[in-house]
């Protein structure tokens, strides 16, 4: 039956940045299916927080710090995973920043490095450490967590917009080299969410019209419209789908964009 296709009964997956936002809501969705869900993200306090929330909803889930531009913790991170549950099935590259807003020629090189180092290196480097078992296992899903800045370019966001955009091809990459192995690896490209990192966009009550102007559905989205889009990609609802760059936005990148 293809209900019985988006189970995720018996899973275990790693969602970084998932202490709020996006992250959040996917990893409550991965959950709500059926994985057991590894919280992540850069504070102890904030992800024992949500795995909390979640066992109290009956979901089962495990607080796991990393700062995932840290190597070191990622290695934690996937030794503790693999140490709790003996196996890692979905690896959600969520985690994100964007420490820099203004032009290119102004751009500090460590902010351009922070930016890089969290929102691609991370995802190569920890997809790397769960490749094996994944391998091993004759199957698994990875999902970056990229965006439609991956695709349009935005004044003064330019080192965001060159990370995801390479997020998505690292995602085609992954895709082609580890077929193989029965490891799928998708990208989901949300349009603007409500969530403290779009804030600067979302509140601004200019830039928000421009963007409602430009939505054919007319409104900015909230975090869990995205975890469906997760709970299909990680699922064996999606065994035929790789490679492949999913956009979530609302209509607007067919739409003239500001």
């Amino acid at each position: 039956m293809i209900k019985e296709k988006f189970s995720l009964e018996g899973k275990v997956a790693i969602i970084t940045g998932a202490s709020k936002g996006i992250g959040k809501a996917i990893a409550r969705g991965l959950a709500e299916f059926g994985a057991k869900v590894v919280i992540s993200s850069r504070k102890q306090a904030a992800v024992d927080t949500v795995a909390a929330e979640f066992e109290k909803e009956g979901l089962e889930a495990t607080a796991i710090a990393c700062h995932v531009a840290d190597e070191a913790q990622c290695q934690i991170l996937v030794q503790g995973t693999l140490d709790k549950y003996g196996r890692i099935d979905i690896l959600v590259n969520n985690a994100g920043t964007n420490p820099y807003y203004g032009a290119i020629e102004k751009m500090p090189k460590a902010l351009y490095q922070k930016t890089m180092d969290v929102n691609l290196n991370a995802a190569i480097y920890l997809s790397n450490l769960v490749h094996p078992y994944l391998k091993q296992q004759g199957r698994g899903s990875i999902i970056h967590i990229s965006s439609i800045e991956g695709f349009h370019a935005t004044a003064f966001m330019s080192a965001y917009n060159v990370s995801k955009a390479a997020l998505i091809m690292l995602g085609k990459n992954q895709a082609i080299e580890w077929g193989k192995d029965n490891i799928r690896v998708n990208v989901i490209c949300p349009g603007y969410v409500r969530t403290k990192l779009a804030a600067g966009f979302v509140e601004d009550a200019k830039t928000h019209q421009k963007m409602m102007d430009n939505t054919p559905l007319g409104r900015v989205a909230t975090p869990d419209e995205i975890a469906g889009m997760a709970v299909y990609l990680a699922s064996e609802a999606s065994s035929f789908c790789t490679g492949s760059a999913m956009v979530v936005d609302g209509g607007l990148l067919n739409a003239p964009l500001f």
